[in-house]
């Protein structure tokens, strides 16, 4: 597994493709945050808070997360390579679980430049150092939870799929899914009593918890539970390649 997921992150950052990406993300998180006119803009908002930050990161990941995890199978699958792979002395357990090491890590290193943002709004606040750590904090623990989960979905995404182009395109549709389409269906109220357990299937609410800087154990639970089962189905489905 560790040999798996240096060759991945190797993989990431020796062609530029994670540095590529980590740019992008940080430009276009400081061009919404700092310049755009978007209800997102610290500045229009004239609080000492990264709670727009926040908001509008996990939209980022649902695009960002995918296109890391495309290439893990179904690239492996398209080059051949997937083969060779299991003549190997590999668990497939330990494929899987290197390789979602791998776009775990390079998604939360995605979020180190936001310290800088951290740091500004710190300065900025009146009086200086005027910002809510506690709850800052909690928003940090969330998103790593959330790229997480975001990694799992991609990575079953990538064992589902025969090239990457598919790869990516159900990565988002599930990510999107499980964010906000079933937030979004559950708010219909269609379902009575069972929407309440309908918006607690998906990320939205769990993520909302560590926002308000409340780190709960169910919400922990849940998203460990989400990326084990991410992860048992994509052992699954690539057993069933060999």
């Amino acid at each position: 597994m560790i040999a798996i997921f240096k060759k991945e992150l190797w993989s990431y950052f020796g062609n530029w493709s994670a540095w590529i990406i980590i740019a992008a993300f940080s430009l276009i998180a400081t061009l919404f945050l700092f310049f755009f006119d978007n209800d997102s803009n610290i500045f229009e908002i004239g609080m000492a808070s990264l709670q727009s930050y926040f908001v509008l990161v996990p939209w980022l990941l649902m695009f960002i997360i995918p296109a890391l995890s495309m290439k893990t199978f179904a690239e492996e699958q398209q080059t051949g390579t997937l083969n060779w792979l299991f003549s190997q002395p590999l668990k497939v357990s330990d494929l899987v679980l290197g390789k979602f090491l791998s776009v775990w890590v390079v998604g939360i290193l995605c979020l180190i430049p936001s310290l800088i943002y951290l740091y500004t709004v710190y300065v900025l606040g009146v009086p200086t150092g005027n910002i809510d750590l506690g709850m800052t904090l909690g928003s940090y623990i969330g998103l790593i939870m959330l790229i997480a989960a975001f990694s799992g979905v991609g990575i079953l995404a990538s064992s589902l799929s025969q090239n990457q182009i598919m790869a990516y395109l159900l990565g988002v549709f599930m990510c999107f899914i499980m964010y906000f389409g079933i937030e979004q269906l559950a708010s219909y109220k269609l379902l009575g009593g069972a929407d309440f357990i309908l918006q607690n299937i998906g990320f939205y609410q769990h993520f909302l918890g560590f926002t308000r800087g409340l780190i709960d154990f169910k919400d922990v639970a849940y998203f460990v539970l989400i990326i084990g089962v991410s992860l048992v189905l994509s052992n699954h489905f690539i057993n069933k390649k060999k």
